[in-house]
């Protein structure tokens, strides 16, 4: 058991120091194209240079302290997490530039090269060059950040999406399930939004709720209150929750009992029926994809679906779409998950694409 938690302990610090790692080069990249060329005087390059440095260390310390200093990460978290994503896209904005720019470099010394002209110095020209598309990529990042924290903190369209299941019995056609997953509550998501969620959920009254992992982020004695409106989730066959990776970094175990409390049934592993006699289905749940480390926890597919009647409809609850490759096997019918949030800000979702074997959002 010590082992095991050890090894999720190396992997942890390894995926902190990987991300460290990327964001430096994409900081180091801001630097040589932003402050490095801008011609500042000496106090206002130095102040730009310790200022990239800070929003630097802004990332890690959020991310790491949502643990230990709630108080720190939720005030940060607002500063941190848009300049991550801010930095993120006004890199790649400037390496798409560049990439441009390079590309007429090539063809311009192709076409002296053919020639025999010399090039002619255009100093001036690259420095014009090189300030636009700074600032076009500063202002193309700006606008999108502030596009997407306004669409994640407003109102969100709920996507209806009818599912065609050959085994379900005809008595449940029409049946309806509210899937709810990664709310990632803590930090910039507090009560007052999970509360806008639960009530927009009941207004649907749906026949069952699905909370699909990563509900939180922090330990339950810093997010009790924020998630308690959860409690008041109403669906005709009950509220059913599997853990996501998020819940194991915050403490599985203990969010597993509080969200139990609130009143959901967490599958581990297990499948339930739902409905009566022949108008009824299985509904199966399993731990999380990366949960294989952690003491007690991991994805069993088998044990979930044991003694199953394949003449059944099966719909399986699980985290990370990748987690479909395994299912299949074992004849599941649907399977809902969430951990992609439907794609992260373009191009992060490419990653995320790869990250899951090529399933993103949406159907498969």
């Amino acid at each position: 058991m010590l082992g095991l938690l050890c090894s999720s302990v190396v992997a942890t610090i390894l995926r902190i120091l990987l991300g460290s790692t990327v964001s430096a080069g994409i900081h180091a990249y801001l630097w040589l194209r932003l402050v490095r060329p801008a011609r500042l005087s000496r106090r206002w390059h130095i102040a730009a240079t310790l200022g990239l440095i800070a929003m630097y260390l802004s990332i890690p310390i959020t991310t790491t302290s949502r643990m230990y200093a709630p108080e720190l990460s939720a005030t940060l978290g607002w500063i941190a997490l848009p300049w991550m994503a801010l930095a993120g896209l006004t890199f790649v904005t400037l390496v798409v530039f560049d990439g441009l720019r390079l590309t007429g470099w090539i063809v311009r010394a192709s076409r002296r090269s053919a020639t025999g002209a010399a090039e002619v110095p255009q100093l001036s020209r690259r420095q014009f060059l090189t300030r636009v598309s700074g600032g076009a990529a500063l202002a193309i990042g700006s606008g999108s950040v502030a596009t997407g924290m306004a669409q994640a903190r407003g109102e969100h369209a709920v996507v209806d999406v009818e599912v065609g299941l050959a085994k379900l019995p005809r008595a449940l056609d029409g049946f309806t399930i509210v899937q709810l997953s990664d709310l990632h509550t803590g930090m910039t998501i507090d009560r007052a939004f999970v509360q806008r969620v639960v009530d927009h959920t009941n207004r649907l009254s749906p026949d069952l709720i699905a909370l699909t992992g990563d509900l939180v982020d922090g330990k339950v004695e810093d997010l009790r209150d924020d998630v308690a409106p959860l409690a008041q989730l109403r669906a005709r066959h009950g509220v059913f929750a599997i853990t996501g990776n998020h819940e194991y970094y915050a403490g599985a175990d203990p969010w597993i009992a509080e969200i139990t409390r609130l009143g959901a049934r967490y599958l581990r592993n297990e499948r339930v029926v739902i409905g009566d006699g022949a108008a009824s289905f299985d509904l199966a749940g399993v731990d999380d994809y990366s949960a294989t480390g952690w003491p007690g926890h991991g994805e069993d597919l088998p044990a979930a679906l044991a003694g199953r009647d394949r003449s059944r409809a099966l719909v399986l609850l699980a985290h990370q779409p990748r987690q479909v490759r395994r299912a299949v096997g074992h004849g599941v019918d649907l399977q809902l998950s969430g951990h992609t949030h439907g794609g992260q800000i373009w191009p992060w979702h490419y990653i995320a694409r790869i990250q899951q074997g090529g399933l993103l959002a949406g159907r498969y």
